[in-house]
């Protein structure tokens, strides 16, 4: 498979994927991480360009099926390629020169407020163990290696208290997609979940990227 790393390309690439939603988010998020910085450092590969029949992407360098699956990841972009719907290859029609892609809308309804005494912050790599414990693939020293990386690398949303402690937290991950989102049992049913969610699904609608659920 043909590893693309021209701009141009990877951008034509985005916007086509971005039309074959939700069938194409497996691979999409990984796209628009890799077009946004790359801070999961993956790479995208194609059978061919511009008219290509199936999209792959991986940790960068990684070979054939030297994948090492994450706790609770999907793997279907790493060792499975996604196929586009239909008979025929999907064509790339104009794949330079680079062109921009338009924003996903934002979110039109008032968006909820915390409750008193709670503020939007984020969480610190001190948070980890936290994070390990609480979540449902975790627990073990693999797992908090991995919530580890994505604390340093993608976005993240935390609902603290009065002393800065996380009441609430929704984490993202390679592909763009929400990871470990949780509210701690004393906290629940306050609408903390809902603030955090509306936060984190705005910041990512003014990154370019699609919300579903």
């Amino acid at each position: 498979m043909k590893i693309l790393t021209c701009p141009a390309h990877l951008q034509r690439l985005e916007e086509i994927l971005r039309k074959s939603l939700p069938l194409a988010l497996p691979v999409f998020g990984a796209v628009l991480n890799i077009n946004r910085g790359n801070p999961g450092d993956f790479e995208v590969l194609v059978d061919k360009w511009p008219e290509f029949g199936a999209v792959l992407a991986r940790p960068r360098g990684e070979v054939a099926r030297g994948v090492t699956q994450c706790p609770g990841m999907c793997q279907v972009c790493s060792e499975h390629p996604w196929v586009p719907p239909g008979a025929g290859p999907v064509r790339a029609p104009h794949p330079c020169p680079h062109t921009g892609t338009p924003l996903s809308p934002p979110l039109t309804p008032a968006s909820p407020r915390p409750a008193p005494g709670v503020r939007l912050g984020s969480l610190s790599p001190s948070d980890v163990d936290l994070l390990n414990d609480t979540w449902p693939y975790g627990g073990n020293a693999r797992s908090r290696r991995y919530l580890a990386e994505l604390l340093g690398r993608f976005p993240q949303v935390c609902l603290q208290d009065s002393s800065g402690q996380p009441v609430a937290w929704v984490l993202t991950d390679h592909f763009g997609t929400g990871t470990h989102s949780y509210t701690l049992p004393e906290q629940r049913r306050r609408g903390h979940m809902q603030v955090a969610l509306t936060v984190a699904a705005q910041r990512a609608h003014a990154r370019g990227f699609p919300t579903f659920g």
